[in-house]
């Protein structure tokens, strides 16, 4: 009898387990989404709808629409009009976890994905940033200054010390730093000065170094601020 209730715990506990790993799976999965195919699939698709079409297949933004938000591939269309197969799989569309953009729309369109769980959890910080100045007068949950009126935000103060998040392009962990007025962003000096020691190209003083992480990877960098190089090192900057 003994015997029959271990076996019976034991089978529970398995259950438990299994259950929790179905619903968390984001945070037992050790696997990072491949965009390779799925992104030059959409490219071919893109290139020639717009030889058919003269016109991108791009969903509607406003102008206030940051740089690396905007011009979403229209995968509905691409579908509806024969253009792909099947939406991919890692598509929002299709219940994952980035929107496919169109970059350069103008001279070389360029298809480049968005991260959405980069998203997510800025605006997860931003919640608990803006709850937190509400609740202070307006005081700011800031912990120390790294760029010209740019701080990192202390997540314990805000109420949020458990948010991680892990760079796509390095897997390293990111900072999230706000401006003066608590606007979120996610700093990608690390990843940008590691793209730039890769290549043989030398930054100049008013180039946007963001455009090193796009031209060298399949993500853009999302929620993120201009970066300008100053003393050897990029620095952002509030525009």
């Amino acid at each position: 009898m003994k015997s029959r209730i271990v076996s019976l715990l034991m089978m529970f506990m398995l259950l438990m387990l299994v259950t929790t790993g179905c619903l968390y799976p984001e945070e037992n999965s050790s696997t990072k989404v491949s965009y390779r195919e799925s992104v030059n699939r959409i490219q071919l698709a893109v290139d020639d709808f717009q030889k058919e079409n003269d016109v991108l297949p791009i969903i509607n933004a406003d102008q206030d629409t940051p740089r690396y938000e905007k011009f979403r591939v229209d995968l509905v269309k691409l579908k509806t009009m024969g253009f792909i197969d099947e939406i991919p799989s890692a598509a929002f569309e299709k219940g994952g976890s980035g929107y496919f953009l169109i970059q350069n729309e103008e001279t070389d369109p360029t298809i480049k994905v968005m991260d959405l769980v980069t998203v997510q959890k800025v605006n997860d910080v931003q919640q608990a940033v803006d709850k937190y100045k509400r609740g202070h007068a307006d005081q700011l949950p800031n912990a120390q200054e790294i760029y010209p009126n740019i701080y990192t935000v202390d997540l314990s103060k805000a109420g949020v010390p458990s948010i991680k998040l892990s760079s796509v392009y390095s897997d390293e962990d990111m900072v999230f730093m706000m401006d003066a007025t608590g606007q979120v962003y996610v700093d990608y000096a690390y990843d940008i000065m590691q793209a730039i020691d890769k290549g043989d190209h030398k930054p100049k003083g008013d180039e946007d170094l963001r455009g090193y992480l796009v031209n060298n990877s399949y993500y853009v960098p999302v929620k993120s601020l201009p970066y300008i190089w100053i003393n050897g090192a990029p620095v952002a900057s509030i525009q």
